[in-house]
C-alpha cells in the first residue's frame, strides 16, 4: 500500500501548448479606463490636443493596441467625449482627426447641435443644483435664527429667569 501523502504538489491542468493561468494573486490589475485615457493623451496627439475625434477611432486604438480591453477603451472614450472640454470643442469643430491629428471627416450639424445640447443641459444642471443648496442654505439659517428667538422668548419668560 501507497501512504497517501498529505499535501498535494500543485498540478498544471492547462491544455498542451497553452501558458498556465496565473494565481489571482500574481496576475497584473485590470486597468483603468482613467489611466487609459492619459496613456491615450500621451501617445496619440488627438487625444492630447482635444482634437474631435474620427467616427471609427475605435477601430483605430484596436488596429494599434490589440491587447486592449474593449469595455476600458469605451469607458476611456466616454470620458474623453463627455468632457466639457471636448464638448466645447465639438460645439464649434469643422473636421474631425485620427489618432495621429490628421484631419478626416467634417463635423455634421446634427453632431455640432447635439455637444451644444449636451453643454447647456449640464450647465442647467449645475445651476439648479447650486440654486438647491444656496436654499438649503438660507433655509437652514432661517431656521436657526428661529430657534435662537425662541430660546430668547423661553428664557425671558421662564420661571427661573
Amino acid at each position: 500500500m501507497n501512504p497517501t501523502p498529505l499535501a498535494a504538489e500543485p498540478v498544471d491542468v492547462s491544455a498542451p501548448g497553452e501558458v498556465p493561468a496565473q494565481a489571482p494573486a500574481q496576475a497584473a490589475a485590470p486597468q483603468s479606463a482613467r489611466s487609459l485615457l492619459k496613456q491615450l493623451q500621451q501617445q496619440f496627439p488627438a487625444f492630447r490636443n482635444c482634437l474631435p475625434l474620427a467616427i471609427g477611432i475605435d477601430k483605430q486604438l484596436l488596429a494599434r493596441m490589440p491587447g486592449l480591453d474593449r469595455k476600458t477603451m469605451r469607458a476611456a472614450l466616454g470620458i474623453h467625449t463627455g468632457s466639457l472640454r471636448y464638448l466645447r470643442v465639438m460645439e464649434k469643430a469643422t473636421q474631425r482627426f485620427d489618432l495621429d491629428g490628421n484631419a478626416g471627416d467634417e463635423v455634421t450639424d446634427t453632431h455640432r447641435a447635439h455637444a451644444k445640447e449636451v453643454l447647456q443641459q449640464r450647465f442647467k444642471k449645475e445651476a439648479e443644483r447650486k440654486k438647491a443648496e444656496r436654499d438649503a442654505s438660507q433655509a437652514e439659517e432661517a431656521n436657526r435664527l428661529r430657534q435662537e428667538k425662541l430660546q430668547q422668548l423661553a428664557s425671558k419668560f421662564s420661571r427661573n429667569g
